[in-house]
């Protein structure tokens, strides 16, 4: 198991009965993760540990960085088999989430209902880089540069860890001339279409893979809908849904 050298160790003396093993909780966290069902009603009879057991270990191993560690690792076997399409990198925010607590707001296209918001950016093949989860009234702009720093190094060929794409695609709502200086900056070519103007040609059919990625970061059904108050547990989640679409495609047969 990958992750399993990542978990933290348990406390040889800590007090009261022996704790679930770790297998079986990620077992329950998965669990959850696919099938959207409160912690509460987490069958029994599978042997997960009752809802609260996985809730507190998915809360630990998220303060270890396990999660994130995990997606890391693989963004490098994936780097490491030419996998990674670092000529450009494509980023989109969709519809707002509903439900959730911290750093939630109204949105702005579903009657100002709160709710949050999920920004991501994604490799040239369409594999996730990094997620931002935000408030659902934050514009999609203001997350660009945060977006670019956040992807991890990669690591998994030779020389440097690897952090910055060549490119950067993004619609007419990443339009913004500061952000521009600040990409080239940073030695990335911005391909963002300018408001009032016609969208760069053939910018489309560049970007479909966000939303393929949004597409597949929202089949595991706990991300389609927003339920844990805390954000760091929610980010929990989406960690291990963007390593597990890493995990497909680093399995994937070559054809």
């Amino acid at each position: 198991m990958l992750i399993e050298p990542l978990l933290p160790p348990w406390p040889e003396k800590s007090p009261g009965p022996r704790p679930v093993a770790d297998r079986l909780c990620l077992q329950g966290i998965l669990y959850v993760l696919y099938n959207d069902i409160a912690w509460q009603l987490l069958p029994l009879e599978l042997g997960f540990g009752s809802g609260q057991t996985c809730w507190r270990r998915l809360e630990r191993w998220q303060q270890a960085g396990v999660f994130d560690q995990l997606h890391r690792i693989l963004l490098a076997e994936l780097n490491a088999a030419g996998e990674l399409d670092w000529s450009r990198a494509c980023v989109d925010g969709p519809r707002p989430r509903e439900k959730g607590g911290a750093d939630t707001g109204p949105s702005p296209v579903d009657r100002r209902k709160t709710g949050s918001k999920h920004h991501l950016i994604c490799d040239g093949r369409g594999t996730p880089l990094k997620v931002i989860t935000t408030a659902a009234n934050v514009n999609d702009v203001t997350q660009t540069l945060a977006l670019i720093d956040g992807i991890p190094p990669v690591a998994g060929r030779p020389g440097r860890p690897r952090r910055r794409p060549d490119s950067l695609l993004g619609d007419k709502g990443y339009d913004s001339n500061p952000n521009r200086r600040e990409l080239r900056k940073r030695r990335i070519l911005p391909v963002i279409s300018r408001k009032g103007a016609p969208n760069i040609k053939g910018l489309g059919k560049l970007r479909y893979v966000v939303e393929q990625t949004f597409a597949l970061l929202h089949q595991f059904k706990r991300l389609a809908v927003r339920w844990e108050r805390r954000t760091e547990l929610h980010n929990a989640f989406v960690s291990l849904a963007c390593s597990l679409i890493c995990w497909r495609r680093l399995k994937k047969p070559r054809s």
